[in-house]
């Protein structure tokens, strides 16, 4: 089932996400201190299931939206998914919130990559020289924590668990891009949500606590941010290619760095921000040079219509 292509509709579901997204980063940070990733990981999926039910019973795609096609495909983008989640959680326990979050980058930057490698989708030199650029803006938010030593080993496994995260990601938005050639958006949703609820359950017993009141409320609406950044986030990769709406993650950092600074006292590094520009100046050279590219195509166009 295609749909037809729409850059701009795409962007505003990519934004939409990257806000719910950013809320639940942080709902999730502040239950950190003794809720283990797993258990997060299942608030997070299991309450976001209402949402998607809500959402169809809205859309009057209830009866037909959780059909499926590919089964093996939905159990891979979960696991995928599931891993990426488990292991940004993690980071979340161990990092500041905008240092997590400009780790988090490199999963844009490689899903254009993965795009290309898996899903053929045509990326020019232009935009693997941005996409370099920015994973050298990566490198240089993950140094000071690679080379940490005298006790700031758990720094070093911060960064660590957050750059695979992102790797697992990237590889969970291209499955994505797949998923939508002959499956619903509900679908991809909702079958992601109840795939990695179960395999979050199977981390039960390595160290689940019972969340005092304030701990579960922080889940639980974590959870629902999450389902509406789902929805958002997989109908954003049904409108354009992986690669014109993955640089628009780059906004998250505006709401870490102020959510890290207002809630978690947190202050970012000169470093840090040195390389997060860097990511971000690499966004912005690609999101110009899709414009670019998409104004041509549209000129040509134009210029092969017959006339009159």
């Amino acid at each position: 089932m295609s749909t037809p292509q729409s850059p701009s509709r795409a962007i505003l579901f990519k934004l939409v996400s990257v806000s719910a997204f950013a809320a639940m980063a942080a709902l999730i940070k502040a239950a950190s201190g003794r809720v283990p990733p797993g258990e997060a990981v299942f608030f997070r999926s299991a309450f976001a299931i209402p949402v998607i039910l809500i959402w169809l019973a809205a859309s009057r795609g209830l009866a037909t939206g959780l059909k499926v096609s590919n089964p093996l495909g939905h159990f891979w983008r979960g696991f995928v998914g599931t891993a990426a989640m488990g292991l940004g959680f993690a980071g979340l326990g161990l990092l500041p919130l905008p240092e997590v979050t400009a780790i988090g980058y490199a999963a844009p930057l490689l899903t254009v990559i993965f795009a290309a490698m898996f899903l053929g989708e045509e990326v020019r030199l232009f935009r693997m020289s941005a996409v370099a650029l920015g994973l050298a803006g990566v490198l240089i938010v993950l140094s000071p924590r690679l080379g940490a030593t005298d006790g700031n080993e758990t720094e070093a496994l911060g960064a660590m668990v957050t750059l695979m995260g992102a790797v697992c990601a990237a590889l969970a938005q291209v499955f994505v891009r797949k998923l939508v050639r002959s499956e619903t958006t509900s679908a991809i949703v909702f079958w992601f949500s109840v795939t990695s609820a179960g395999l979050a359950l199977l981390t039960a017993p390595f160290g689940w606590v019972w969340p005092d009141p304030a701990e579960a409320t922080l889940l639980i609406c974590a959870g629902l941010f999450g389902g509406v950044g789902q929805i958002c986030l997989t109908s954003a990769y049904r409108h354009a290619d992986a690669g014109v709406v993955a640089p628009f993650d780059y906004v998250s950092m505006l709401f870490a760095l102020a959510i890290g600074y207002l809630v978690f006292a947190e202050t970012p590094s000169a470093v840090m921000l040195a390389g997060a520009g860097l990511i971000v100046g690499a966004g912005v050279i690609i999101i110009w040079r899709e414009r670019q590219l998409g104004l041509a195509r549209a000129r040509a166009r134009k210029a092969m219509t017959p006339q009159g």
